[in-house]
């Protein structure tokens, strides 16, 4: 399956109904359009797959979503892939870049305006990965498909 956005920068790739991936690329539209689609693969998977999916799993993928997808925009050149998957209780939201360097967290700074993308992530995701690729990196976050996890429960070591 694959279809492409009227501006032609953000082209999905694959669909099945427990995983879908696109490509992004460059526009900033490419942020909104990667949330809707989170929300359309989450609403895809409740509504005719049948899973238990939370209205804040879809907010907070959607939060997710777009804090990796914007970062990844702002700081690697060439594309961007992203990936939504189900992998039992969780979704997955993998998002790959060209950048080799890896992210990290600043230190706490309530002067600082903007730069709190990871520590977002990190806040919401029930468990982040990052790895160094071939070419750039990849960031997993990964969240409870259904319900709100409970408080202390998240792995939030970045690797």
């Amino acid at each position: 399956m694959s279809s492409q956005s009227e501006d032609g920068d953000c082209t999905e790739r694959g669909a099945h109904p427990t995983h879908v991936d696109f490509a992004l690329a460059g526009d900033d539209g490419c942020i909104a359009q990667a949330r809707d689609q989170a929300t359309g693969f989450l609403t895809r998977l409740r509504d005719k797959h049948g899973l238990d999916v939370s209205p804040y799993t879809v907010g907070m993928t959607q939060l997710i979503v777009s804090e990796l997808v914007t970062n990844a925009l702002k700081y690697a050149p060439g594309p961007v892939l992203m990936e939504l998957r189900v992998t039992g209780p969780r979704v997955e939201i993998v998002v790959r870049d060209s950048n080799p360097i890896m992210p990290s967290a600043h230190p706490t700074d309530p002067d600082r305006v903007g730069r709190h993308g990871l520590e977002i992530v990190r806040a919401v995701a029930q468990d982040l990965d990052i790895q160094r690729q071939p070419v750039g990196k990849r960031v997993t976050a990964r969240i409870a498909l259904s319900g709100v996890p409970a408080a202390g429960t998240a792995d939030r070591d970045a690797r």
